[in-house]
Formats: C-alpha cells, structure tokens, sequence
C-alpha cells in the first residue's frame, strides 16, 4: 500500500508542477505584453475611436510624447455620410494628457478639398478637432468605437453615431 501512495503522490505532484509552469508562463507573457494603440489613447485620456480599427503596430517616446502609428495601408471611410475622413498608413505626432498636436496623416474633406488634421484636444466631454483656421467639437462619446476601413461606423449592424453635426468646420477658432 505505501508503494500507491508514493506513486499517486508522485503523479499529483508531477500535475501540480505543470499547471504551476503553464500558469506562470501565461502570467509572465500577459503582465509582458505591451499595450495596444488603442490602450495608449486611452493613457492619455482619448477614446480608441480616434483610430480605425487594424492599428497594427505604433511607436512612442513617452519622454517627448512623439508618437507613430502604423495601419496595413491607407484607410478612407464616412461618418454619417457628412464627413469623409482619410488616414494614411503611418499617423504621427506628438501626444500628452488630453491633446494630440502636430499631427500628420489624418484628413477630412471639407467641401471639395482635403484638409489635414492637425490638432485633437480634449475638454471635458467633447473633442475639439483643428485643421489650422478652423475648429469643430464633438461630444467624446462619438469615439468609443474604432470606425472600420471603407464603412466607417455604420458596417451591417453597428450602431450609427448620432450626434455628428452636419458641417461645424466652417467656424474659425
């Protein structure tokens, strides 16, 4: 009888010892793994929806706060078919607590023409989006999803944001 016990005593331990090393390597890898694009908006206090979605990579010096961006290719799609908006594959700019600055690779056509974003700050609720002369607010709650290349926010069954206002780019800051 000793010699069963030993034996099942050996098999637990020898169990227990492989869940310990499974779990500790999964432990390792998820307290490792470097945040997404879209958890470092949020870091700063932006929504992730001022990215699309299929950010595959980005790089920032969180001393300068000069960030990049990185999609698989360019990215155009509508909100609400008022406002086209163009990201190139590679988005920079400088980011701190509620404001994205000197910003490049991001685009809405106004009218006829394309114009560069170039600023996106954060005051309280709303987002104010700059294109140099002219500025337009937007209530923060618009970005909590990721628009999609080529359909925006309205792809199939996605909810439809709501609150977009039909041009408010047309007034000077």
């Amino acid at each position: 009888m000793p010699l069963i016990y030993t034996n099942s005593y050996s098999s637990l331990s020898a169990i227990l010892c492989i869940v310990l090393l499974f779990s500790s390597s999964w432990l390792a890898k998820s307290v490792n793994e470097e945040p997404t694009a879209y958890e470092i908006l949020s870091d700063y206090n932006f929504p992730k929806g001022l990215l699309p979605k299929g950010v595959i990579g980005y790089d920032l010096d969180t001393t300068s706060g000069k960030f990049s961006a990185f999609l698989n290719g360019t990215c155009s799609f509508s909100l609400e078919g008022s406002y086209q908006l163009r990201y190139k594959s590679t988005i920079r700019g400088h980011i701190s607590k509620g404001k994205l600055s000197s910003l490049q690779g991001v685009s809405v056509k106004l009218l006829f023409m394309w114009v560069d974003i170039v600023e996106v700050s954060r005051s309280g609720d709303d987002l104010e989006f700059s294109v140099g002369i002219a500025g337009a607010g937007f209530p923060i709650d618009n970005f909590e999803e990721s628009p999609q290349c080529g359909c925006g926010l309205d792809c199939g069954d996605r909810r439809k944001v709501s609150k977009m206002r039909s041009n408010p780019f047309v007034s000077s800051l």
